[in-house]
């Protein structure tokens, strides 16, 4: 049974949502500040975790900077009642997979809970001929999540990391923004699409800057690729 660890110190929303998840078949453990949601979700076996980002003793953000610290693949979906780009950004630079803003509807919610599920399922395991990726001088452990440009370590969030898989899998292929939603998202995304640009904007500054040569090229109006070979007349952007 998948366990799902909320974190909200809103006692009706966080009564209703564990009605609704048990309903739905999975097991759930509740705490109402951060301090306590931290330590279940670093000594429990949790499968995803929803974590409000206004929050006692310690907010969402923190909570999920310490927990990346230990936990570096753990599905977090952030529940935040400010409607900011800065939040959402913010979250998902610190490691949050995803998020929704309150208030939301219950299936919205368990749309994105079962796409976080399944696409760590995806990546949590892999045969031994398929545990790498390579493109150029680029490497993807795909067993322990290790990612290794020309000798040097790069640090991804997760969602980061889903996005150069994605990519990396459809080399030499140009992929658009629609399809990332889909595919790395895995939903039919509704909110705004500038969140991959910031998504691109930030892997960029990871896996391109510093190195002699881009990986990530734009195609202007059409989306994103990474290609095999660099054409040495071919201007990056």
């Amino acid at each position: 049974m998948t366990h799902i660890l909320v974190i909200e110190d809103e006692v009706q929303i966080a009564r209703v949502l564990k009605v609704e998840l048990e309903y739905e078949g999975y097991q759930v453990t509740v705490e109402h500040n951060g301090k306590a949601g931290l330590e279940t979700a670093l000594n429990s076996q949790i499968d995803l975790i929803l974590l409000d980002v206004m929050l006692p003793e310690l907010n969402g953000i923190e909570v999920l900077r310490r927990l990346r610290r230990e936990d570096k693949v753990t599905p977090v979906i952030l529940l935040t009642a400010r409607n900011t780009t800065f939040d959402k950004v913010a979250g998902l630079d610190h490691g949050a997979n995803d998020y929704v803003t309150k208030p939301f509807e219950i299936e919205e919610l368990l749309a994105r809970i079962r796409a976080s599920i399944r696409n760590q399922s995806k990546t949590g395991g892999h045969e031994e001929e398929e545990s790498l990726l390579t493109v150029q001088d680029l490497t993807i452990n795909m067993d322990s999540r290790e990612v290794n440009r020309n000798g040097v370590s790069i640090t991804l969030t997760p969602k980061e990391y889903d996005l150069l898989v994605y990519l990396i899998i459809n080399k030499n292929k140009v992929v658009t923004r629609e399809s990332i939603i889909v595919n790395v998202w895995g939903f039919e995304y509704e909110g705004e699409t500038n969140v991959i640009d910031v998504f691109i904007r930030h892997l960029r500054k990871k896996v391109d800057e510093g190195f002699s040569t881009q990986l990530i090229t734009t195609v202007r109006g059409i989306g994103f690729t990474i290609k095999e070979k660099q054409d040495e007349d071919h201007h990056k952007n």
